[in-house]
């Protein structure tokens, strides 16, 4: 079992930047895949960006540029830096794992763009 906490969210106005972390309970080395997805109200979870163990990421095309995933091995922690926000920005924001076969999703934070 891997537990996943995502923390930074909030409230943040429209141009502004917010940090995501998530910290897991087991070393990200060892896993296959984490990424980051929203889900914003009333649409379906999408993904954000995925980071790869060797490093690699992925970006949901309309949000290059503007996002970036990244890592810290030591901390077992990943992170989305989010910056230039817009309100439809505004959703719940989950941490996924993958671990050989296994899925895992952190609780989400909560991030509101106001205009």
């Amino acid at each position: 079992q891997v537990h996943l906490v995502e923390s930074g969210g909030g409230l943040v106005q429209a141009g502004g930047s917010l940090r995501l972390s998530c910290a897991a309970s087991r070393s990200i080395i060892t896993a296959n895949l984490m990424a980051w997805y929203r889900q914003a109200p009333g649409k379906e979870r999408e993904l954000v960006a995925g980071i790869g163990s060797s490093g690699a990421t992925s970006y949901a095309n309309s949000l290059k540029g503007r996002f970036t995933i990244s890592r810290e091995d030591a901390r077992n922690t990943i992170y989305l830096q989010m910056n230039s926000l817009k309100p439809e920005d505004t959703g719940v924001y989950y941490c996924r794992a993958y671990y050989s076969g296994s899925v895992y999703w952190g609780q989400g934070t909560q991030v509101t763009v106001s205009s």
